[in-house]
């Protein structure tokens, strides 16, 4: 197993847990010991790369996702070929107003980075739509990031028949 996917493996099992003891990563991920010099330098690169941090409970080593972690396992999740999401469309658009300041600026492009990826298009340069639901994914990065009015997610199936034959013409276009 190459570096790259032990450090996807580990970051997919953060983002299911607040932490995770590095033995139980080891029991989870080894096969056998001749991989496990591959997993410690995996761990080492994610740390390394401020993707993780290690905590020293006394007892025993645990890591845990940072910020950063947390928007890669978030961008992991978008890249999935078996991700469950529908690719039909329920009625119900989704939209999400992006306002994050200029000191935020790295957190803004992965946020918008991620609705690239998620499919949503652009309509005025912090307005974005989508027929998909990837509503839960954006609220669970707003929470992440501690964003309040920042980020403003919004579905409805109500808006007025202009205005959805051009989202309809837009979205469609985008997945063509």
């Amino acid at each position: 197993m190459k570096k790259r996917d032990f450090s996807r493996k580990i970051i997919k099992m953060l983002s299911e847990k607040p932490a995770i003891s590095l033995s139980e990563i080891e029991e989870k991920i080894l096969n056998d010991k001749s991989t496990k010099y591959a997993l410690n330098r995996s761990i080492k690169g994610l740390k390394d790369s401020g993707l993780i941090e290690n905590i020293d409970s006394g007892q025993s080593k645990y890591a845990k996702l940072t910020k950063e972690g947390k928007k890669k396992a978030h961008s992991i999740k978008l890249e999935c070929e078996n991700a469950v999401i529908s690719n039909t469309w329920d009625g119900f658009w989704r939209i999400i107003i992006l306002d994050v300041e200029e000191d935020r600026k790295s957190e803004r492009e992965a946020i918008r980075y991620l609705l690239k990826k998620a499919g949503f298009v652009s309509v005025k340069n912090s307005v974005w739509i989508s027929m998909y639901p990837f509503e839960y994914l954006f609220t669970n990065i707003k929470n992440d990031l501690d964003l309040t009015t920042e980020l403003m997610i919004i579905v409805t199936d109500k808006i007025d028949k202009k205005t959805e034959k051009e989202f309809l013409s837009l979205c469609l276009t985008k997945t063509e």
